[in-house]
């Protein structure tokens, strides 16, 4: 005997989703598919997704060469489909995070909802001191984005460029 319990319940999913949802979540999975808005009938309210957007903030000595690691960030950026809304650039040294100017512009466009993630190439960017660095990351996370090292293997091992 063949039971068809599988058509039942997708038939009870089907019957508690009203039109509209069946219609965005249809609209949602085009868009994911790659078809544009128009083409199948999508809603106007699929295409009203937004690219996720990041800041990039990049700190050195005086005088340093940032332009690998703002290559580097940009390119990893890219590879993710996140959308740069700035590049911040700092070279004051060691000083602590706090007494950075680029780094407080940064969390200002989290708190802005300008965009959701600072991406920095490397940890010491940030601090190499792991309580300042956690400091820096609960701010931004309380600022509703987060910090994102695009390579913290390679700080963690105390490679320096």
């Amino acid at each position: 005997m063949v039971s068809n319990a599988t058509e039942q319940r997708q038939g009870q999913a089907r019957g508690r989703r009203s039109g509209g949802d069946l219609r965005r979540r249809q609209a949602l999975a085009d868009v994911a598919a790659g078809i544009t808005p128009g083409e199948a009938d999508v809603p106007a309210e699929a295409a009203k997704i937004e690219q996720f957007r990041c800041v990039i903030y990049l700190c050195g000595a005086p005088h340093t060469n940032l332009a690998g690691p703002r290559e580097e960030c940009t390119e990893y950026a890219e590879a993710f489909g996140w959308e740069i809304t700035g590049v911040i650039e700092e070279r004051v040294g060691l000083l602590p995070p706090q007494g950075r100017d680029g780094l407080g512009q940064a969390a200002e466009r989290i708190k802005s909802g300008e965009a959701g993630a600072v991406l920095t190439a490397w940890r010491s960017m940030i601090s190499s001191v792991p309580q300042e660095y956690d400091e820096v990351a609960r701010e931004i996370e309380k600022a509703g984005g987060f910090l994102h090292v695009k390579d913290s293997a390679r700080s963690a091992q105390g490679v320096a460029r």
